[in-house]
């Protein structure tokens, strides 16, 4: 489909005014909604974080609801009313809207702006508008903030909108909602293959699980079950904060990074610190496995990457190095194993922060392949990874696999939808 084409064939030689969205609707900021207001039922409510976490681009039905009491303090949202975003930590999130398909009338508070379009726009268009590239780079003049970002409602309202055939109303609308019903199909198929293709995904984290756990249990292999304390010692890191880090520097691995960015093996970081504080750290030497000491969930604690890199690394004091002579890629997909993770929950104290207790995790055995025969073992060890390695990279790489088919989709429909909503752009003024 070529959306420009369709487009011009669409409009039929029609002009298209773009016009500041406070010239085709009112626009209405919120007054406080904190969560502490929210019922089990009573008015439905629209919180403006909800937008960007839980809503598409429409809803019947809201999330939350608030007392008919509260609802009087609220601003009030009607059927084919737009809810916008004002306020976020990230850019990309404010000016996010939704647009209030319901019966009953719903309500809404502070960091939201309502937007209630006259006759000449329909809501939907305008939510899918505010998608596009053309939109977000208008949106970024206004933002203000830092930490956090705010485009008020003043603002919002002087950043123009396409409206086709602006002296025919009734066409108007016409293109408008052709435009949402192709956009519609488009989104619901995307939404369907992602849905797939996730599922599929799924399926073969579940398939590359059970055949890691079959791989490493040895159950007709020679095999000795050794405590990690026996095969080698683990090494405590020192300390660091991010105001330590610098884009030259010596490599390091803070403890949050082995379970929100590494995988199995790493042979680069993604931090560095400064140099002058060599003398004060502790490293991670290659061949280490380095292990996370600390985190919010037990799966978190624990979790293990070999480093593989060239030269040593610095760690943090919440993260262990297990220094042994095994292939450190075996050991890293070992303590992904669900015997390992059921063995370490044993040894990681509870409370709201989780921490490992390293006297417990030397006690855990894993398997050493014909511990007898170290050239056999060395061998037997590099056959496992190499299989491993395998399904690793099939779910999770991002660039090979189902996450990379998943990605190119959306990118798929983001293009499509902004060609299509990629009218003449506005005059500018002699």
């Amino acid at each position: 489909m070529s959306g420009m084409n369709f487009l011009e064939r669409l409009l039929d030689g029609v002009a298209v005014e773009w016009k500041p969205l406070g010239e085709i609707g009112e626009l209405v900021r919120g007054n406080g909604l904190p969560k502490a207001d929210f019922t089990e039922s009573g008015v439905p409510a629209i919180h403006y974080g909800q937008i960007y976490t839980y809503y598409g681009l429409s809803t019947t039905s809201t999330k939350s609801f608030v007392s008919p009491e509260t609802a009087k303090k609220l601003r009030k949202v009607d059927k084919g009313d737009v809810v916008i975003t004002n306020t976020s930590e990230n850019l990309e999130d404010v000016g996010k809207a939704l647009v209030y398909l319901g019966d009953q009338q719903a309500v809404t508070g502070g960091h939201a702006t309502i937007f209630k379009p006259r006759k000449n726009i329909l809501g939907k268009y305008f939510v899918y508008f505010t998608q596009t590239v053309v939109f977000t780079k208008e949106k970024r003049k206004y933002a203000k903030g830092i930490k956090v970002i705010d485009v008020s409602a003043t603002d919002m309202a002087k950043i123009q909108i396409p409206i086709p055939c602006p002296d025919n109303p009734d066409r108007s609308l016409a293109i408008q909602a052709e435009i949402v019903r192709i956009l519609d199909t488009f989104t619901a198929l995307t939404a369907e293959l992602t849905a797939e293709l996730t599922a599929e995904l799924s399926d073969r984290k579940k398939q590359y699980n059970y055949y890691r756990d079959r791989l490493l249990t040895f159950e007709k292999s020679e095999v000795e079950w050794k405590p990690l304390g026996e095969i080698g010692e683990f090494i405590r890191g020192k300390r660091f904060t991010k105001a330590d880090y610098v884009d030259d520097g010596i490599q390091a691995i803070h403890y949050g990074e082995i379970y929100t960015h590494y995988g199995v093996s790493a042979s680069h970081t993604l931090s560095q610190v400064r140099a002058e504080m060599a003398a004060s750290l502790r490293y991670a030497m290659p061949n280490d496995v380095v292990m996370a000491g600390v985190g919010e969930t037990v799966e978190d604690v624990g979790k293990a990457v070999a480093w593989i890199g060239s030269e040593k690394v610095a760690i943090h004091d919440d993260s262990w190095a297990f220094r042994h002579s095994i292939n450190p890629k075996f050991v890293s997909y070992v303590m992904q194993t669900t015997a390992f993770i059921n063995e370490k929950t044993k040894y990681v104290s509870s409370g709201k922060v989780k921490r490992l207790l390293i006297n417990g995790i030397e006690k855990i055995r894993i398997p050493i392949p014909y511990p007898n025969d170290p050239k056999k073992s060395v061998t037997e060890q590099a056959r496992i990874i190499a299989i491993l390695d395998k399904f690793d990279t099939l779910t999770t790489s991002i660039s090979q696999g189902l996450p990379r088919e998943i990605a190119l989709r959306q990118k798929q429909y983001e293009y499509y939808r902004d060609l299509l909503l990629s009218f003449p752009p506005p005059l500018t003024p002699p």
